[in-house]
């Protein structure tokens, strides 16, 4: 089956984590994309600890199946030279701070000039105007920027530190490929290109939906208050006797009821406890046991209850084998192979292939030549 993309042109400015991930998936669904890295040091993530071959773990896996073009875009001639693939391009994906493509003649309204088709996506953390459009930041200073981050608070009052990058997946890779593909589609319709805005901070409010739709009523939320931040006994994490955790969220009553009646306790009587109480209460149970007895206990039964793995667990999970995530591999041009990195992308839309490559930097060089 031809794949969605294919014919589609990327040409990616991008480094790190945002915009690498989202070419990767425009890659996945049949995209030609085309990476362009600095001279000899290329994109930092490739520097990045532990090693799989020359380059870093990490971008092998983020970039698989693209190609690499080593070339300094502050030179005179970068423009000249990059201009027939901007012509025959699609896509661009850039994350700098805003206006720093322009200073290099690679911003949108000059690019627009040589192909006025050209769906041109800018990552950035707070977006292309605003007063904090410049500001230096990462992942965790835009959530905390948006608010998640102090909903992560413990009884100390100390926010945690989130254990994924929040901001760069779900609020910039993700939203730019669906925005670059509902571009696609408007061109379709128009035949004219657009310059599409994303920004990191921005997209995580839809994350917090709950949150704003309580606050439009006066009740703005608060750590360890309300549903999903551990207010309640129903959305909680429970120790086990032998120092293991359940993730436990029978929110909905036929969930608790089940839940309530195998730990042994009454859903009466923990109806007519305040919260912290019905939550002592059902700490205090689940800690009379191991988590294997809870396992047990639960199987067989809709509690909507977890065990708490490792992420070391989770990859031999049968569930996930079965489910053919860690069935594909990558291949670097020194030799490393390791499992590539499941996207979520349909099966239907990627290649029949199991084994893609990583480019070494500047691997493609050649490209330039061949349209000088």
């Amino acid at each position: 089956m031809t794949q969605p993309l294919t014919g589609v042109k990327v040409l990616d400015f991008s480094t790190l984590l945002p915009g690498p991930l989202c070419s990767l998936l425009l890659a996945e669904a049949g995209a030609e994309v085309i990476k362009f890295e600095r001279p000899q040091r290329g994109d930092e993530m490739r520097s990045y600890e532990p090693k799989a071959g020359d380059d870093s773990a990490n971008f092998v896996l983020l970039n698989r199946g693209k190609k690499s073009i080593a070339i300094d875009l502050k030179l005179p001639g970068a423009l000249l030279a990059l201009t027939p693939f901007i012509a025959e391009a699609d896509v661009v994906v850039e994350q700098f701070r805003p206006g720093v493509m322009d200073r290099l003649g690679l911003g949108y309204e000059a690019l627009a000039k040589i192909n006025p088709r050209l769906v041109y996506c800018s990552i950035t953390g707070f977006g292309q105007n605003g007063p904090r459009s410049t500001e230096a930041a990462h992942d965790l200073n835009y959530v905390a920027a948006a608010g998640m981050l102090s909903l992560t608070a413990g009884a100390d009052g100390s926010p945690g530190l989130p254990p994924a990058l929040i901001a760069d997946i779900a609020g910039g890779a993700y939203p730019a490929m669906i925005n670059i593909l509902l571009a696609l589609r408007q061109r379709d319709q128009t035949g004219k290109g657009c310059h599409l805005d994303v920004s990191m901070a921005d997209n995580l409010f839809a994350f917090q939906y709950w949150g704003l739709g309580s606050g439009a009523q006066g009740q703005w939320p608060k750590p360890a208050s309300d549903l999903v931040t551990g207010g309640s006994p129903r959305y909680r994490i429970y120790r086990t006797s032998d120092g293991q955790f359940l993730a436990a969220a029978p929110i909905e009553d036929k969930f608790w009821n089940n839940f309530v009646s195998l730990i042994g306790l009454s859903v009466e009587t923990l109806s007519r406890m305040q919260p912290p109480a019905a939550i002592e209460a059902v700490g205090h149970a689940i800690a009379q046991h191991t988590a294997a007895h809870w396992q047990d206990r639960f199987a067989g039964h809709d509690v909507c209850v977890s065990r708490v793995v490792s992420l070391e667990e989770a990859t031999r999970d049968p569930h996930f084998a079965a489910r053919g995530l860690f069935g594909r591999t990558v291949s670097t041009a020194s030799g490393a192979t390791l499992p590539a990195l499941p996207v979520p992308v349909d099966d239907r839309f990627r290649l029949s292939t199991t084994e893609q490559l990583s480019p070494a930097l500047g691997e493609h060089n050649q490209l330039l030549d061949n349209r000088a």
